[in-house]
């Protein structure tokens, strides 16, 4: 296997020194008027094409790496207008925590509305934290009990399992005054689905 040769430094430097002059002199592209086919203009007006420019002779790589500078500038730069203009950038809307979301699953099912559709990740989430009093609350704990009845397949083999676990391990341990909500709701879950 043959061994790469690294680029003189020298070279490097007359690279990096041309792409810099190139960005204080202006863009590489330039908006020129181009009819269409058709003879009509086009919608924007302008069609970008290469500004002839002998000084510069820049490799298409160069060229690339150049007009990626300019346009992330010309973008800084906007922004900061739009700023300085007292406009706030357009955020998008914070996203809303799965608890949320798989609770809003939950509820949609029970409402049986024409827009629910089953959501693998939602019922995931909802077959973890089921016995959490914090993330799925009592009064959303019988609508979890009716739709784990309907639970199906391996998805419903897996919650016996984890339930039959949960209870052995807090057999075993010492009962912790905290955990009867808990120990009540998989006592629930076992007898509902066995």
């Amino acid at each position: 296997m043959a061994k790469q040769k690294r680029k003189v430094p020298e070279v490097t430097e007359k690279k990096n020194k041309k792409l810099k002059k190139a960005s204080a002199e202006g863009p590489l592209l330039g908006p020129e008027a181009v009819p269409s086919v058709d003879g009509a203009s086009s919608k924007g007006g302008a069609v970008l094409r290469p500004v002839p420019d002998t000084e510069l002779e820049l490799s298409p790589e160069e060229q690339r790496v150049l007009e990626r500078k300019l346009k992330k500038e010309r973008r800084k730069e906007e922004r900061q207008r739009l700023r300085e203009a007292g406009l706030a950038a357009h955020h998008p809307p914070a996203r809303r925590s799965g608890a949320e979301l798989a609770l809003d699953y939950l509820c949609a099912w029970a409402q049986k509305h024409k827009s629910w559709r089953f959501q693998k990740t939602r019922q995931t989430w909802l077959l973890l934290h089921m016995y959490d009093r914090d993330k799925v609350p009592d009064e959303h704990f019988s609508t979890m009990l009716a739709y784990l009845e309907g639970l199906q397949g391996r998805a419903r083999e897996l919650t016996v399992q984890k339930a039959e676990a949960l209870m052995r391990e807090l057999d075993e341990e010492d009962p912790d005054p905290l955990l009867p909500g808990r120990v009540q709701r998989i006592r629930q879950v076992l007898q509902l689905l066995s």
